[in-house]
């Protein structure tokens, strides 16, 4: 009887651990994400400031993906405002990293490919002409592989659309169709419900800015 009530108090006091734990791993993403909603933490420096803190908690938390998706999104984001082009490989490196150890845990998933897709543009900025193609073609790759796994995913549409925005017309580049994939990114933003708190809903205001600049 008394191994029976001794096993009994063990798994009540384990499933309590790990509610804490939970509720703690909630807490401190929840912080953070909010910072990513917050304008005016998109500068470079302060993105590589919170990248450094999700990896620390992806460190702790090696089961969980978000916390590595949002490393390299913080990662992958600095390296396209860099106003340094020698910086940008570094970072582009420690987002693929993070995202490649985000796929790991969970595979097949539309925002690891979005993200995948960014890392690609990044790496083109450091020279257009020469890297352009070939980083074009594996950025657009991944956002079909995403379209593939998630028809509602508005970031998607959005990522299509700044391709079609900022690449050159006689390379492929079209402001009108642009416009279109927008325009259907805002629409599924307007249905989108995100799986969580703290699961990734980023990109509208930026739809929205980029529309606004067509107009």
């Amino acid at each position: 009887m008394k191994r029976i009530l001794f096993s009994i108090c063990l798994l009540v006091g384990l499933a309590s651990a790990s509610m804490a734990q939970s509720a703690q791993y909630e807490a401190v993403m929840g912080r953070n994400v909010a910072m990513l909603d917050d304008s005016t933490s998109f500068n470079p420096d302060k993105l590589l400031e919170i990248g450094n803190t999700f990896e620390r908690i992806a460190a702790a938390e090696k089961t969980q993906w978000l916390p590595f998706y949002y490393a390299s999104y913080c990662y992958v984001m600095s390296a396209l405002m860099q106003r340094d082009n020698d910086k940008v490989d570094d970072l582009a490196d420690k987002a693929a990293v993070n995202i490649e150890q985000a796929e790991a845990i969970s595979p097949k998933n539309d925002e690891i490919d979005c993200i995948k897709s960014l890392v690609a543009t990044s790496r083109i900025r450091v020279d257009p002409p020469s890297r352009g193609m070939k980083y074009g073609m594996e950025s657009a790759e991944l956002l079909m592989k995403a379209n593939q796994t998630n028809q509602e995913n508005p970031r998607v549409y959005l990522l299509q659309g700044q391709a079609l925005f900022y690449t050159p017309e006689q390379f492929g580049g079209s402001k009108t169709e642009a416009k279109k994939k927008f325009e259907v990114a805002l629409q599924k933003f307007s249905t989108f419900k995100p799986a969580s708190s703290i699961a990734p809903h980023w990109g509208e205001a930026y739809a929205k800015g980029l529309m606004a600049q067509i107009k």
